[in-house]
């Protein structure tokens, strides 16, 4: 592993952005996200996706166009991400969004035509400091196998919920595949195993092969109640406009709603009760020999709070240096390493 200080990830990520076509502001948005699943310890999430997102653009002939909004009424927007890539237009709905539900009360925003819109928790912490509530799903390219199947149908589907609450907000974020595809990314990269039962290869046999995953199918998460919710998502992001089974790496479905507590309630009430009632599930007594229990986003706040104390990310060797020579800065790194 290569040890990075904060400030140095953050540079050489915004570097490789940079180079591979982005402008100044979007190679830092972009950056900004992967460095905040890095700080939450989700690490397929962060550097290793600044790869797959080099790799993606060198592999795409075409230059992608604008983010454009093609549908539009007072509380809702579609969005043609024109192929760019996600980070970019999910921000952009976001935005949108809250701008629509501070005016309105709540809002739904869909975009399509965008690929990689990383953590959902990311976009719906930030609704929540501005006081909404939403929910964010994603379809995407099939690469996860329903419940008793070994073809992809669906994508990784993932959905987050986000409440505003005092001192954090609570989020709820998950993934509707056994295996997301930036950790099957990641255990490619580096020869590493999947987890039994989590794939198929082209065959439909099971495999602990990522390679041979990606040339298969995933599985899905939860038996034929995650499946259920998996097919949910993926009506939910087609009706953005996005194709049901987009090939490659293209054609996510973002699908955002949010809502402003006060169209209902007193909304700081609101946020008090959130915080008193998530109090109540972490004060409850736990099974013998566990640990407390948590609520959803407790996890990622203290692992990120702990990696902002210590301000360094462990990254694998080969990671760093296929990242650094993607910033077109030397090999040695002198100052950008320790340990």
């Amino acid at each position: 592993m290569t040890t990075l200080t904060l400030s140095d990830a953050r540079t050489v990520v915004t570097a490789a952005m940079t180079r591979a076509g982005h402008t100044t502001t979007e190679a830092e948005i972009i950056a900004d996200h992967l460095l905040d699943c890095e700080l939450r310890g989700l690490s397929f999430g962060g550097l290793a996706r600044a790869l797959s997102v080099v790799e993606r653009i060198r592999a795409t002939p075409a230059p992608p166009g604008p983010i454009r909004i093609v549908a539009e009424t007072a509380v809702s927007a579609t969005l043609d991400g024109g192929d760019q890539v996600g980070y970019l237009v999910g921000m952009r709905a976001l935005e949108l969004a809250v701008d629509k539900a501070r005016a309105h009360g709540l809002a739904v925003v869909g975009a399509r035509n965008t690929w990689y819109t990383g953590m959902f928790s990311y976009y719906l912490e930030k609704a929540a400091e501005s006081g909404f509530a939403g929910m964010i799903a994603g379809s995407g390219p099939a690469v996860v196998a329903p419940h008793g199947g070994t073809e992809g149908r669906f994508g990784t589907n993932p959905i987050a919920f986000g409440f505003p609450s005092t001192p954090t907000p609570v989020i709820w974020d998950i993934g509707t595949a056994a295996v997301m595809y930036g950790e099957v990314m990641l255990k490619a990269r580096l020869g590493a195993d999947l987890a039994p039962g989590q794939a198929y290869d082209a065959t439909g046999a099971p495999t602990l092969d990522p390679v041979a995953a990606l040339n298969g199918a995933f599985g899905v998460w939860g038996g034929h109640k995650g499946s259920g919710l998996a097919m949910v998502v993926q009506l939910l992001g087609m009706m953005t406009g996005a194709a049901a089974d987009p090939s490659g790496i293209s054609d996510v479905g973002l699908f955002v709603v949010l809502v402003d507590p006060a169209v209902l309630t007193d909304a700081a009430d609101y946020r008090r009760r959130v915080g008193a009632f998530a109090d109540s599930i972490r004060a409850t007594r736990p099974v013998e020999g566990g640990g407390a229990v948590r609520v959803p986003f407790d996890r990622s706040v203290a692992r990120r709070d702990e990696t902002l104390r210590r301000g360094t990310i462990d990254v694998p060797e080969a990671v760093a240096a296929a990242v650094r020579r993607e910033a077109g800065l030397v090999e040695s790194g002198e100052g950008t390493a320790r340990g």
